[in-house]
């Protein structure tokens, strides 16, 4: 029971404790000698190297940015209401073409898709779903469906971004 007189719903202990690994992870890893190897690297964006990338590229990078900015949004605001469904149908179409355009991204592996696609397959069959749950009135299922990818195709995805030879590693460490 909280401080309050109010009971902490399991969602919210999942969440908090979350994040609290989450912290400590980060400052773990912050405080390793690889973090500070790693923090002379940093410089100021070299966003030339975006300008330079192929137009798929480039598109696939501004509709993850699009969609992870809007994602936050509705993440943090009031579910269900018009400003909600507005920005919720342009984030699916943020994310379908996230997920469409790295289909013709195939730098990792040459010629072939890589483990990353699987998020992308995902994604493409998900949002459909997503959207079904919720003209179906299935709140809950639409919750977890948007989540999922927000968290798998935006944020763990994007992760995968930052590692060495990848392009965003290359604007900011490269």
């Amino acid at each position: 029971m909280a401080a309050d007189g109010k009971t902490i719903s399991q969602g919210q202990g999942l969440r908090t404790a979350a994040v609290g690994v989450g912290a400590a992870v980060l400052i773990a890893a912050l405080a390793s000698p690889q973090a500070f190897a790693l923090v002379e690297r940093i410089h100021a964006p070299d966003f030339s190297r975006i300008a330079a990338a192929p137009p798929v590229i480039q598109v696939h990078l501004t509709a993850a940015l699009t969609a992870l900015v809007i994602g936050a949004v509705l993440m943090l605001r009031v579910k269900g209401t018009t400003l909600h469904k507005l920005l919720g149908w342009t984030w699916v179409i943020a994310m379908g073409t996230t997920a469409v355009s790295s289909l013709f991204i195939q730098t990792i592996n040459p010629g072939h898709f890589s483990f990353i696609h699987l998020l992308s397959g995902w994604t493409i069959v998900g949002l459909p779903g997503a959207v079904y749950a919720i003209k179906r009135g299935k709140v809950a299922a639409h919750r977890r469906a948007m989540t999922g990818m927000f968290v798998g195709g935006l944020l763990i995805a994007g992760a995968f971004t930052f590692l060495p030879g990848r392009l965003l590693w290359t604007v900011f460490l490269g």
